[in-house]
């Protein structure tokens, strides 16, 4: 099995730039497809971003542009690189994996889920 743990999440100022990572441990990490998933009080978990086996990418329209989701298979990491930074990003993110070749939009579709990490966006 795979466990996840986030980390880099923060207090930031809108326009600033905050780095998260997921570290993976247990089964082959470059096996999974990966993404993150936020969560803000009383919302929904979305979709943020997800990468193929393949370091092929996807994003959420909200965040096209300002994130970008990166792996580094030689430390069983995934990385979101948020830039531009808004209020409206403020929420729990998390980690997620799916043992297939590209990620989906569904958190219901992953198998493997992080703690979670906290980034809050000041206005």
């Amino acid at each position: 099995q795979v466990q996840l743990v986030e980390s880099g999440g923060g207090l930031v100022q809108a326009g600033g730039s905050l780095r998260l990572s997921c570290a993976a441990s247990g089964r082959t990490f470059s096996s999974y497809a990966m993404a993150w998933f936020r969560q803000a009080p009383g919302k929904e978990r979305e979709f943020v971003a997800g990468i193929s086996r393949g370091s092929i990418t996807y994003y959420a329209d909200s965040v096209r542009g300002r994130f970008t989701i990166s792996r580094d298979n030689a430390k069983n990491t995934v990385y979101l690189q948020m830039n531009s930074l808004k209020p409206e990003d403020t929420a729990v993110y998390y980690c997620a994996a799916r043992a297939t070749v590209v990620p989906a939009q569904s958190s219901g579709q992953y198998d493997y889920w992080g703690q979670g990490t906290q980034v809050t966006v000041s206005s």
